[in-house]
């Protein structure tokens, strides 16, 4: 039996949505419920998951938002069946660890990616590694990013970076907008790597290390990898998959115009 307690975002939409399934389903305290409903967009789905996953329950979306690849279509009189079909997939978010010019160590997790960008008119002067091996020695760029599967339509697409699928075990590394070398396209990576990005010039050219929406400024140092210690358990309808909605994606680009 479903027991579902429901967290929203303070939007008109959010909020019409909210009022609906109060009058269609008995709303439990999250302590009592055995899933989670959130209502909002991909950006409130982020913020609600890092927030809430050390309750180790699953969270089904319902989007208020634009796209909403996170989430899954309100409709007004099938919550309650789909619901209980909902299928469950489980991800695990990237970890960052920042070290600054002032010695101070940051760590924050990020579902979607990591993201490297110049914090000056400068572009960013970056060397990667992945563990000992040496991925590009200089990145001369407005930044990189770090992507898992799960982001990997996100920022990740808008910069051409590759469309990974949620088993390929891999993350994907892509520069964004490169000056040298302007033909770098960036590299996929196991899942199980250790991603080093040190900044090269941080007096000239200082950069920030955003993990999804969180920033530290003036990173030195960065660190990033799979944390499998935590998991996110994410619902979709069963024909609104996240997998559907990443094949959908690569299908686009293969049949997208020279």
């Amino acid at each position: 039996m479903v027991k579902a307690s429901l967290i929203s975002d303070t939007n008109k939409k959010s909020l019409k949505i909210k009022k609906i399934l109060l009058k269609k389903i008995k709303i439990f305290s999250i302590k009592k419920s055995n899933l989670i409903i959130v209502i909002g967009g991909d950006g409130f789905m982020l913020e609600t998951l890092k927030k809430n996953y050390k309750l180790k329950k699953p969270f089904y979306g319902i989007n208020s938002g634009d796209y909403g690849f996170l989430m899954n279509k309100f409709y007004n009189n099938k919550t309650v069946k789909k619901l209980n079909n909902a299928k469950k997939i489980s991800i695990h978010p990237l970890e960052m660890i920042v070290k600054n010019n002032f010695g101070k160590i940051k760590k924050s997790i990020a579902i979607n990616e990591v993201s490297i960008l110049r914090q000056s008119r400068q572009a960013a002067s970056l060397s990667i590694k992945s563990g000992s091996k040496k991925i590009i020695k200089k990145l001369i760029a407005d930044g990189a990013l770090v992507s898992t599967p799960a982001g990997s339509t996100a920022y990740n697409l808008s910069v051409h970076g590759p469309i990974l699928s949620l088993n390929s075990k891999k993350l994907a590394i892509s520069p964004i907008s490169p000056f040298r070398p302007r033909r770098w396209k960036g590299k996929k990576v196991s899942d199980k790597s250790i991603i080093k990005i040190e900044n090269l010039n941080p007096k000239k050219r200082p950069i920030s290390s955003v993990a999804d929406n969180v920033e530290v400024r003036n990173a030195k140092n960065i660190q990033i990898k799979i944390n499998k210690k935590i998991t996110f358990n994410l619902l979709y309808d069963k024909n609104n998959s996240l997998q559907k909605k990443i094949k959908i994606e690569q299908l686009r680009r293969e049949i997208k115009p020279n």
